[in-house]
């Protein structure tokens, strides 16, 4: 097992036992895409990861691959308009009019992740309540109406509480980007993963 598959199942069993603990103040399910909406920080394992999804998805599904490539083109060219210049960092910057910018893998259709196999860790993570390290990361604002802090705290568990991916990056330079970038470079470098 590759080092990211082996980071992929540790968060994902992680994330199993958060929504077992939370039942039902877990309100995500496909078609609920607003955490979907906006460009946000992916890693460059994460990119990786979507770039090799993608061109796995040519061979299986090329005319869905091609949608999510003619997204990921639209998102990068309003995005770089918007935000010329270092235009990832911007973008994950400033407080933008790009909030309701879907994520280039996200199908408008059904509101499911074409990628969904190979979505980042913050897309895995997010939902119920984490903990990365010593930080604990924001829950989705439409779970747990009614909690208490107690609640919400009891179901809470640690994603990668060994830091596998802090290891696995450092054989990526240190650049986070945003989907649409990823995917559009994967036209631009077909052979990279």
């Amino acid at each position: 097992m590759t080092g990211d598959a082996a980071l992929i199942q540790i968060v994902d069993a992680a994330m199993a036992e958060a929504a077992r603990r939370a039942g039902p103040w877990l309100a995500c399910h496909p078609g609920c895409a607003g955490c979907c909406m906006g460009p946000f920080a992916i890693t460059p394992l994460d990119a990786a990861r979507l770039r090799r999804a993608l061109t796995e998805l040519d061979s299986s599904d090329p005319a869905r691959a091609a949608r999510v490539r003619r997204r990921a083109r639209e998102s990068a060219a309003r995005l770089a308009r918007d935000y010329p210049g270092d235009t990832a960092a911007r973008v994950l910057a400033e407080e933008s009019p790009a909030e309701d910018e879907p994520c280039p893998a996200l199908d408008p259709e059904t509101l499911t992740c074409d990628l969904y196999a190979a979505r980042p860790i913050t897309c895995r993570a997010f939902g119920p309540p984490v903990r990365f390290g010593d930080e604990s990361l924001a829950i989705c604002e439409l779970c747990f109406h009614g909690a208490t802090d107690a609640e919400i705290a009891a179901c809470e568990v640690a994603i990668d509480p060994g830091n596998l991916e802090g290891e696995l990056l450092r054989e990526f330079p240190p650049r986070d980007t945003i989907v649409a970038f990823a995917l559009v470079e994967a036209e631009c470098h077909p052979n990279q993963s």
